[in-house]
């Protein structure tokens, strides 16, 4: 039942997360530009607040409807979900976000649908005529159906949801929210409740009245501070020494995750966040507080950007009586009912409860079937879009092999959706095993934290290497060379692909998103992709890290944005001071945009050059555009 309620929560959050940029310029335009707004008498605002009504009735709903289809169906269910939804906007004045949730999953539904029985009859040649009708006929027929019976039943629904909601308000109940949020919170269900509930509700709400409560209710920093700072007096060892950076971490940087192995180490102190959520709401709902837009992430910076003209000292109350509390409860408990925890036990849990809550497999030892180290003669390396991180490790483990005189065993790279069915090992991030094990449910798995260094690559290649000084190895290798295989020569090809221009050093230090939209803007200033790569550099982030271990990230994008690749081109970025990326230190980026294997040979040198953490702060400290081009160019 949990993992239903987790896998129904991703999805609805899923379709609003990716547009959260579009509601929090919705809510900024609107803050500033509306006749009561920050700018509202100045000149121009009566203009450009006519940009609000269309924003909040048509752009929004339709990139929800968009995303939803997309997420079922691909580009054609999008463009089907994008129709669907219009069908219900074009049925009521109502805010149509429910709609939008119902139409776009929907339309890639039924796009879904029709393409599996069209596939294997469509005559060669009229396969792009059947896609753009289908998908035009199609989303036709669900918008018009959308006009009635999608629409005015997603009218009724809302009205029930909005009464709801008043009810609660009008009644002082709304606090009680507090005890379901705060553990669905360590539960990851955050952004399902906070995207997939309050913020559509809180968005119309906030149409009429111009702000809503409703927003801070999930996103209110307070209560996880108040927890942390009750670490830091009441903590022990080191939950105590870290949970002063842990504070500043969740309060600034909107980071909730942060404070959620501080509960599973001594879960009776959930009571204090949640006894803190409820006094910040109650505050919040005595003083009128409120937000004009979602706050994503939810940090104070967030929370005071989003809060309308006139409202600051009631959601600053709110937000510092959430805290308070929060800290007087936590820390008694800490005190009384608390007990000594192992803290890296703990985030491993939440890694644990985090890769659940995305569908994904948690860290696990070497699962699958049981094979016999002597019948190996296929090795695959799988990541998510089998592109950069899967090839580096390949080509480490290729070379560990190869030192140790193992040369009858092929070591490739795939997608994990697209592992071959006659190998016998399949090493893969701990996140992707599952993933791993329904695709090769014949090989053995073995999940790694890494691609770069992995001590299971040392393992795996001691387990070979014994198992063949018990029997006979070949005498010749049983592929002359592997289709990944990286080559040392020539060099010449590989210079195209990474230009001096396109090395990049000593910059600050900034977000993964920033870092990864810097990598994008190089590739497409450089004409190695379209604009829209840099999307999928994004979407292949959201869902799987790019951070692959030594101190590198190697963003790219997902599979659904090749066609935008114009010619394979790498560029190189240095971050001295490291980027904190979600958990992992990087200081190497390299941005690949590829269409087949030719920027393999420049991996292959990151991988000599870059195999370690001490390797990559090295080359880092030290580097000058000449030579890291040299290096990686193979010109030295």
């Amino acid at each position: 039942m949990k993992e239903r309620v987790q896998k129904f929560g991703r999805f609805l959050s899923g379709m609003v997360m990716p547009n959260i940029g579009a509601f929090i310029a919705w809510g900024l335009i609107a803050a500033l530009f509306i006749p009561d707004g920050w700018l509202g008498k100045w000149g121009p605002a009566e203009t450009i607040n006519t940009m609000v009504g269309p924003m909040l009735s048509y752009l929004l709903p339709i990139l929800i409807g968009y995303t939803g289809g997309k997420a079922v169906g691909g580009q054609k269910g999008a463009v089907a979900g994008a129709l669907a939804t219009l069908g219900a906007i074009a049925s009521t004045t109502s805010t149509m976000f429910i709609g939008a949730m119902i139409c776009g999953p929907l339309g890639g539904w039924c796009i879904k649908k029709f393409d599996e029985k069209m596939e294997g009859h469509i005559p060669a040649g009229f396969e792009m005529v059947v896609n753009n009708f289908s998908v035009g006929i199609i989303g036709g027929i669900l918008a018009v159906l959308s006009i009635f019976v999608i629409g005015p039943a997603c009218v009724f629904l809302t009205g029930i949801l909005e009464k709801g909601v008043g009810l609660l308000v009008n009644n002082g109940l709304l606090p009680l929210t507090a005890v379901l949020v705060e553990p669905a919170k360590v539960l990851f269900l955050n952004n399902a409740i906070n995207h997939g509930v309050f913020t559509p509700i809180g968005t119309a709400e906030a149409l009429e009245a111009g702000k809503s409560i409703l927003f801070m209710i999930e996103s209110n920093p307070g209560p996880g501070l108040g927890l942390l700072l009750a670490y830091c007096v009441a903590g022990r060892g080191e939950t105590r020494s870290s949970a002063g950076a842990a504070a500043f971490i969740q309060f600034v940087g909107g980071i909730h995750e942060i404070y959620f192995p501080y509960v599973l180490m001594n879960p009776i102190v959930i009571l204090g966040p949640m006894v803190g959520n409820i006094a910040g709401i109650f505050t919040l709902s005595a003083l009128g507080g409120g937000l004009v837009a979602a706050a994503s992430p939810g940090s104070i910076i967030a929370e005071m950007l989003m809060t309308p003209r006139g409202g600051y000292f009631a959601n600053i109350a709110g937000i510092a009586v959430a805290a308070v509390v929060s800290f007087l409860i936590s820390a008694f408990l800490l005190k009384f009912f608390g007990k000594d925890a192992d803290l890296e036990a703990a985030k491993q849990q939440v890694a644990a409860s985090k890769a659940a809550s995305k569908g994904q497999s948690a860290p696990a030892a070497s699962t699958g079937v049981s094979v016999n180290a002597k019948d190996v003669r296929k090795i695959v390396f799988a990541c998510d879009a089998g592109m950069g991180s899967s090839a580096m490790g390949a080509t480490m483990v290729r070379n560990k092999l190869k030192d140790a005189g193992i040369t009858d065993i092929e070591v490739i790279h795939y997608p994990v959706s697209e592992i071959p069915g006659d190998c016998q090992i399949v090493v893969t991030h701990h996140e992707l095993s599952g993933r791993a094990a329904e695709r090769a449910p014949q090989a053995r798995i073995i999940p790694i934290k890494n691609f770069m260094g992995a001590p299971e690559y040392d393992v795996l290649v001691k387990e070979l290497l014994e198992a063949r000084k018990g029997g006979t190895a070949p005498e010749t290798p049983a592929v002359s060379a592997p289709a990944a295989e990286i080559k040392e020569e020539p060099a010449a090809a590989a210079q195209t692909l990474l230009e001096r221009k396109n090395i990049v050093l000593g910059c600050a230090p900034v977000t993964p998103e920033e870092a990864i939209r810097a990598c994008g803007r190089l590739m497409v200033e450089s004409g190695y992709v379209d604009d829209g790569y840099i999307q999928g550099m994004l979407d292949r982030e959201a869902s799987f890290s790019v951070a692959i271990g030594s101190h590198v990230a190697i963003p790219h994008g997902t599979n659904d944005v090749k066609p935008l690749i114009k010619r394979t081109g790498i560029v190189v970025m240095t971050y001295p001071d490291g980027i904190d990326w979600n958990g992992d230190r990087v200081k190497l980026v390299i941005g690949i945009a590829a269409k087949g294997d030719e920027h393999l040979e420049i991996l292959g040198r990151v991988v000599a050059i870059a195999s370690t953490e001490e390797d990559t702060d090295a080359l880092v400290a030290g580097a000058d555009a000449g030579n890291l081009f040299n290096k990686l160019n193979g010109l030295e």
